[in-house]
């Protein structure tokens, strides 16, 4: 939001759970997200809930892009299937620190004894959900032909 701010571009802050409700309900333009990592082929590695809110944009007809640095680009991996999805600690989901009634700093689990808890930092979202990648060179398909032709040196990587 800073950066759309220093430029004069009209935006606005949502709570991330709250976009597929919004692209329902019209009131969501576009969606930009950043990522990690990009594979060849434009599959797009980034934070956990990446891919849903790219599933709600194609379902609500919403444009989806991704702005990524061109080192972010592995020409080296053929698809999104061969990023590793980092999995952290199971603690961070099934527990929160809090006080307690006297005021002292407590951990407090938030899961009954004995339920696992999943928590991937990351997911991978498929090109075909995303409109277009936005790099320091200009914009392209996520596709390995438009990724290609905005980084030509790296064809052969």
């Amino acid at each position: 939001a800073w950066e759309l701010n220093q430029h004069g571009v009209p935006h606005t802050v949502i709570a991330d759970n709250s976009a597929g409700h919004l692209m329902q309900k019209g009131e969501v333009d576009l969606v930009i997200v950043g990522a990690d990592r990009v594979a060849s082929n434009g599959d797009v590695a980034n934070k956990i809930g990446t891919y849903l809110k790219a599933l709600a944009a194609q379902d609500n007809g919403v444009p989806f892009y991704v702005a990524v640095p061109g080192p972010t680009v592995d020409f080296r991996l053929a698809s999104g299937a061969g990023i590793p999805i980092e999995q952290r600690a199971a603690r961070e989901v099934s527990h929160i620190n809090g006080r307690d009634p006297e005021g002292e700093v407590a951990e407090v689990q938030l899961v009954p004894d004995g339920s696992p808890a999943l928590n991937p930092a990351f997911d991978v979202t498929p090109a075909r959900l995303v409109t277009g990648l936005v790099t320091e060179r200009g914009v392209c398909a996520a596709s390995a032909e438009g990724l290609r032709g905005l980084y030509p040196e790296a064809a052969g990587a």
